[in-house]
């Protein structure tokens, strides 16, 4: 009766990353290949529009300004035209003064330091607001 024997247990199975291990570098090389090829492509669409913003602006207000655009492979001087913005009349800007002045009033301070910087700039604008004429910006 009981003469038979016990069969050894089943080795233990391998484990996924152990299976696969040599598809682990490969996955890891063009995950890291499609990461630089995405960042570096961004950067440089990012790159221009910055060029163009700073020249605008750093530009004065009478002059227009022009701004060279430089391409990768080759460099080619291509003058833009950035035209200068009217001035805002003083009507709207007195307007858009009292606005900020309202926003401030609502505004609660945390500390001390930043009722003290908040009054600051409520008494710039009162004084901007109360003139006869108003600085360009």
């Amino acid at each position: 009766m009981g003469g038979g024997s016990v069969p050894p247990p089943p080795p233990p199975k391998e484990s996924f990353a152990r299976r696969y291990k040599y598809v682990w570098p490969l996955l890891l090389t063009v995950n890291l290949a499609v990461g630089g090829y995405l960042f570096f492509r961004t950067k440089k669409k990012d790159l221009d529009p910055v060029v163009e913003e700073t020249a605008a602006k750093s530009s004065s207000v009478a002059a227009p300004v022009t701004v060279e655009k430089t391409l990768s492979s080759t460099v080619v001087a291509e003058p833009v035209v950035i035209k200068a913005r009217e001035p805002i009349p003083e009507k709207q800007q007195r307007e858009l003064f009292k606005w900020m002045l309202e926003e401030k009033r609502k505004v609660n301070p945390k500390n001390a330091e930043e009722k003290k910087r908040n009054d600051e700039e409520k008494a710039i604008l009162k004084q901007f607001i109360g003139s006869k004429t108003i600085p360009t910006f």
